[in-house]
């Protein structure tokens, strides 16, 4: 009897191991991921580049520009017409982000993609042939207007990826966005003002003392060319029409909320045989759902904080030391921005998809707001490192090792705030990488169908917009004020990154 029962339960046993690796098999299988379609994504890839890299191309010029124009009565008041040229561009955008998406889902994505491009090529062209502040004024104002292509190209991914690879291909998209904005700083900060930067090749160059901010607008806009004629020959549109899903939008259960990220977007299948008549799309009213609006939300305030930290750096890197700044130019300025973004390709390419498909978009989108904190609470620590560092090159007496030692400690201590700002830089582009590319997947999830994503996506940058506006004029306003008034610790220069 008792041989029996050992028998028996070890066959129980077997089967139970037997049918373990064949759910596991199973689930192997399930999960495996789809090849990601290399020739349309290269293309929407060189179409993507070129918006970040004109926006972020001002970031470490934009205060010596401002004082080149003259329009600021003091040192003081610069960072606030630097913040009108960064929420000129975002408050247009905030005008017709929507309009661009949801036009993309009549009449398709490609003829709004190629818009924008040439939109891009006009406008920044003309900001580096600015010559007063109103005329660059302009400039962002026209591009920002025409600026919707950012929530199209998501909409682009989301139609030709699937539940297996579309965190990859989000991947490959956030990853350019940011290259582009490293890219962006560095070309910005190198080539600004290339007739006193390198006066031995540019000097004689009457173009470039003329206009002292064309070069690196006309490197960024070659980019744009490149983007646009990729655009015109080698775009495929994607937009197809089918049928929405079979979860109602308003459903507003709790485990619908916690689904959002895992629920699939698209039924797989052939797209061909999905081609039917497009239903009617759905009203705004009924695509926003409670569990939409509490998302964009939490989104609206993460952007918010990181749109803030995007903006004061410049301006806080350029300031004098004796206004709570590094006291930088505009070249030191682009390479600490793009020193610290080559840790983009690693974050993005290989440290993401792994976590994201372990853990999920959300846990990446929590570790990153988290993460975050650490450069906000000690990047305004560095300025009182920079102004020992001042005094010492002015032969301030400051108390040091006697004899040789004395410049050798000094180097050591501008290695020191190099390797201070670089690595609370790379702190923040790392967090930056993991909420931003989490919250274009957890938006995409949320469009009900194909017809929906144009809209959703829209929705989804308004809101980064929106923060783009209130952030720069926060920042502008906060630092202009602490700066003027003579308040102790935090309510001086460290205020705005307490905010």
């Amino acid at each position: 009897m008792t041989e029996a029962t050992e028998d028996t339960a070890r066959h129980t046993a077997a089967n139970i191991d037997i049918a373990s690796s064949d759910d596991v098999a199973a689930e192997t299988e399930a999960v495996k991921m789809t090849p990601l379609p290399w020739e349309k994504l290269l293309v929407l890839l060189s179409v993507r580049l070129a918006e970040p890299i004109n926006y972020s191309l001002i970031l470490p010029f934009v205060y010596k520009m401002v004082l080149d124009f003259g329009v600021a009565k003091s040192t003081k008041d610069v960072a606030f017409y630097a913040t009108l040229l960064f929420t000129s561009f975002s408050s247009c955008q905030a005008l017709t982000i929507m309009y661009w998406g949801r036009l993309s889902d009549r009449i398709g994505r490609r003829p709004v993609l190629l818009i924008g491009l040439a939109g891009n090529l006009v406008s920044y062209m003309t900001f580096g042939l600015a010559k007063s502040f109103w005329v660059a004024l302009a400039a962002r104002l026209f591009n920002g207007l025409l600026a919707g292509n950012v929530a199209v190209v998501k909409s682009v991914i989301s139609e030709i990826s699937d539940d297996s690879n579309r965190a990859s291909m989000m991947a490959y998209l956030s990853l350019m966005g940011n290259v582009g904005m490293v890219l962006g700083a560095a070309i910005g900060g190198i080539f600004a003002d290339p007739a006193h930067q390198y006066p031995a090749v540019f000097g004689n160059i009457q173009l470039f003392i003329t206009f002292p901010y064309l070069l690196p607008c006309a490197i960024g806009c070659s980019v744009t060319v490149f983007g646009l004629l990729m655009g015109t020959f080698k775009f495929q549109e994607t937009l197809v029409r089918n049928k929405p899903r079979a979860v109602p939008p308003t459903a507003n259960s709790s485990s619908q909320t916690l689904a959002i990220e895992t629920a699939p977007l698209l039924a797989i299948g052939d797209q061909e045989a999905q081609e039917i008549h497009q239903p009617a799309q759905r009203s705004i009213k009924e695509l926003l759902t409670p569990t939409v609006v509490r998302v964009m939300t939490t989104n609206f305030f993460m952007c918010l904080a990181m749109s803030m930290g995007d903006q004061i750096y410049p301006i806080f890197a350029a300031s004098s030391t004796s206004d709570g700044g590094l006291g930088f130019e505009s070249r030191y300025i682009g390479f600490s921005l793009a020193i610290s973004g080559l840790s983009i390709f690693y974050v993005q390419l290989f440290v993401y998809p792994r976590l994201e498909r372990r853990y999920g978009a959300l846990f990446c989108y929590h570790r990153g707001q988290m993460m975050l904190l650490v450069p906000f609470l000690c990047l305004s620590l560095l300025s009182l490192l920079a102004a020992h560092l001042e005094r010492l090159a002015n032969g301030a007496n400051i108390p040091l090792l006697p004899g040789s030692w004395s410049l050798s400690v000094e180097l050591l201590e501008h290695a020191g705030l190099w390797v201070l700002l670089i690595a609370l830089l790379l702190v923040q582009i790392v967090a930056k990488v993991m909420v931003f590319t989490s919250i274009n997947l957890i938006t995409a999830n949320l469009a009900p169908s194909r017809n929906e994503l144009g809209f959703m996506n829209g929705a989804q940058q308004l809101a980064m917009t929106l923060t783009r506006i209130i952030g720069p004029l926060l920042t502008g306003t906060i630092w202009t004020w602490s700066i003027k008034h003579a308040w102790p610790f935090p309510f001086d220069s460290h205020f705005v990154w307490t905010v």
